[in-house]
């Protein structure tokens, strides 16, 4: 039995949860698709698929394998559609981990314009917040805010995002408005957890550097989404990325803190396995990104 063929079938069966749909997909017959499965099963010495009657999952071993197989599978389609100099249009499952703020509307109208022109393509979008292994948990690419990508990972920056101090209006009228980054220190701060809790992470100009800046914040967490709803209920003031917070500046919902002198900005790059044939749904899809008003205009 040809393992290259069970490999497409396997891969079918677990994208679509069905024998019958990987079967016609295929062109083959239900019994000669679990075969297939069967076949590689035998050959790995593991079971791929958890079956009942009436669904269809992967093992923790079939998951691993899935994701490996999947990428062999595509970057060998990728291989013969440039030998026979075909176009090879974006297709299959995209996966991303990408920070939890990216969840905001100029995202999201990139994702939906992205779809439009590619509707073959379909996105599963891991926002859990936390630094994922692209090569084993199977992801194609993520989206990070960091001057160094990682060991053999490649990284493109697609945009620049800015951070803005903000608070409420509330709290402002309550505890007043800092006149510089020294006030920092007397006020609640409302501080992401993977940042120093000092005015380092501010350029060398904004430091004030003849003051030392110790900053204590009343919450921490790596959670953006935690650290702005907080910010609207008045508890302090928080350093956010502006696609987060934009629509509630412009609503008056948040003010600016030391407007100016508090924004940071940081390259935000597409970063993925260093791989000699990059599959033309994440090429595409970063091509995408570094070319979207959306995007580039948040």
């Amino acid at each position: 039995m040809d393992t290259l063929v069970s490999m497409q079938v396997f891969r079918l069966v677990a994208e679509l949860k069905s024998f019958v749909a990987a079967a016609n997909r295929m062109n083959v017959s239900p019994a000669m698709a679990s075969k297939h499965v069967m076949h590689l099963e035998k050959r790995l010495g593991a079971r791929l698929l958890n079956r009942t009657s009436r669904s269809v999952s992967l093992t923790e071993v079939g998951q691993l394998y899935f994701d490996q197989a999947r990428q062999m599978l595509e970057a060998l389609e990728e291989v013969e559609g440039a030998v026979t100099n075909a176009v090879v249009m974006p297709k299959g499952l995209l996966r991303v981990s990408a920070p939890v703020w990216v969840a905001s509307k100029s995202f999201v109208n990139a994702l939906a314009s992205f779809r439009q022109s590619y509707p073959d393509v379909r996105l599963e979008i891991d926002l859990s917040g936390r630094l994922v292994n692209l090569v084993e948990e199977g992801f194609d690419l993520a989206l990070r805010v960091s001057q160094s990508p990682g060991d053999h990972l490649v990284a493109r920056e697609i945009a620049s995002v800015s951070f803005q101090l903000v608070a409420s209006p509330g709290y402002v009228e309550g505890a007043g408005m800092p006149g510089g980054l020294a006030d920092l220190q007397d006020h609640a701060l409302l501080w992401y957890s993977g940042m120093p809790t000092d005015t380092s992470a501010f350029p060398p100009g904004l430091k004030q550097a003849d003051v030392a800046v110790k900053l204590v914040p009343v919450l921490s967490s790596a959670n953006e989404t935690l650290l702005h709803l907080a910010a609207l209920q008045g508890m302090g003031i928080a350093l956010l990325p502006t696609w987060l917070i934009a629509e509630d500046i412009s609503d008056g919902r948040l003010v600016k803190i030391l407007s100016g002198s508090s924004t940071l900005s940081h390259p935000l790059l597409a970063v993925y396995p260093s791989r000699k044939y990059l599959s033309s749904k994440v090429r595409t899809f970063i091509d995408f990104l570094a070319k979207n008003e959306c995007i580039n205009g948040a």
